[in-house]
């Protein structure tokens, strides 16, 4: 998501009156806008990419708390809706068959036999998939496969 693009959706979400959406843009451009100037820089995808992961754990984990805290319905749906916000505008995860097929390609490059060679494969996807699969179901599907 580029600055732009931003802008444009905190400009529909303010007229379509959805608080939700409003609230975690605004939250995210704050994000980008501290980035930006603490680091004298600007932001890339890969940054904005790990903004949204970590605003996506903060609300997951404001969610567990105000759950457990019996807060009220309103609160913990609001909290949801970012959370579905922030996951739309994340690159799509590679996961199930895709994942079994990248993983059996990059076993036959990378000639890896055992359960030694874990990190090797997994750095390998990482950078096949720019880190956006999901590491607990390919480090079964290795286990398996390299038991």
């Amino acid at each position: 998501m580029n600055y732009e693009e931003l802008q444009n959706e905190i400009k529909a979400a303010m007229k379509a009156k959805d608080k939700p959406r409003l609230s975690i843009l605004r939250q995210v451009h704050g994000e980008i806008k501290n980035i930006e100037v603490n680091e004298r820089r600007e932001i890339t995808d890969a940054d904005v990419d790990a903004m949204l992961k970590r605003l996506i754990k903060q609300t997951r984990e404001t969610l567990d708390g105000s759950i457990k805290a019996g807060n009220d319905q309103e609160r913990t749906d609001t909290l949801t809706a970012q959370v579905a916000v922030l996951e739309s505008y994340l690159p799509k995860q590679v996961s199930g068959d895709e994942l079994a097929s990248l993983i059996d390609k990059v076993l036959a490059e990378t000639g890896a036999s055992s359960k030694k060679d874990m990190g090797r494969i997994m750095g390998a996807l990482t950078g096949k998939t720019g880190g956006n699969f999901d590491k607990a179901a390919a480090a079964q599907m290795l286990g398996q496969k390299l038991a």
